[in-house]
C-alpha cells in the first residue's frame, strides 16, 4: 500500500541534485539543534540546581511562576516575539531560534530539580566543609550525579529541535538558512 508501483528511483536522485540537502542537514545540526541542544542543557542545569539546593526568599514563588509559563502556548506569543526579534534585527538569522535556549526550557527546569531534590543534601555538605563553593558543589558533586537527566535533556532538546517547523519558518527566509523540516 505505502509503496508505489513502479517504484521511481530516479526521482529521488532529481531532488537530492534539485535541493542543497546537504547544507539543510548542516544548518539544522550545527547552527541550530547543537547550539539549542547545548544552551537548554546548560541553562536548564543551573537554573534547576538554584531552585533546588541555594535557599533564598522567593524561590518557591518565582518557581512556581516558571512552571505556569509551560501553560502558555508557543502561539500566544509568537507575534510578540516577532516584532521583539525584528526589532533586535535578528529575522532572516538563527538568533531568535538559538538565543532563547540559553534562558532554560520551564519543563526541563521542572525535571531536573526534581532530580536534584533526590540527591542527599549530605553530599553537598560534605563538599563545603572540604572549602567548595556553590558553582564547584554543583560542579563535581551533583552534575556527575545528573548525567541520566542531563542525557534525557539533550536528547529531548535535540529531537525537538531536529523536528522544529514552526519557529525557522517565523524566522528564516532565504533558502541557504533552510533547515531539514522547511527544505522537505
Amino acid at each position: 500500500v505505502w509503496i508505489p508501483n513502479p517504484a521511481y528511483p530516479q526521482n529521488f536522485y532529481f531532488a537530492w541534485n534539485t535541493y542543497p540537502f546537504n547544507l539543510f542537514a548542516f544548518n539544522t545540526v550545527f547552527r541550530y539543534a547543537i547550539p539549542v541542544t547545548i544552551g537548554v542543557t546548560i541553562s536548564s542545569a543551573l537554573v534547576a540546581y538554584g531552585f533546588s539546593r541555594i535557599r533564598w526568599r522567593g524561590r518557591d514563588t518565582l518557581f512556581y511562576l516558571c512552571i505556569a509559563t509551560m501553560m502558555v502556548p508557543f502561539q500566544v506569543t509568537m507575534v510578540p516575539l516577532f516584532i521583539i526579534f525584528k526589532q533586535f534585527g535578528w529575522v532572516n538569522t538563527f538568533l531568535p531560534l538559538v538565543v532563547p535556549a540559553f534562558f532554560g526550557a520551564p519543563y526541563f527546569i521542572f525535571m531536573l530539580r526534581q532530580f536534584f531534590r533526590t540527591i542527599p543534601e549530605e553530599l553537598s555538605d560534605a563538599a563545603r566543609i572540604d572549602g567548595a563553593n556553590e558553582f564547584v558543589t554543583m560542579w563535581r558533586v551533583i552534575l556527575p550525579l545528573t548525567k541520566p537527566a542531563l542525557v534525557v535533556v539533550a536528547l529531548f532538546t535535540f529531537m525537538n529541535a531536529w523536528n522544529d517547523y514552526l519557529g525557522p519558518l517565523i524566522y528564516l527566509r532565504r533558502e541557504e538558512q533552510y533547515v531539514l523540516a522547511l527544505g522537505l
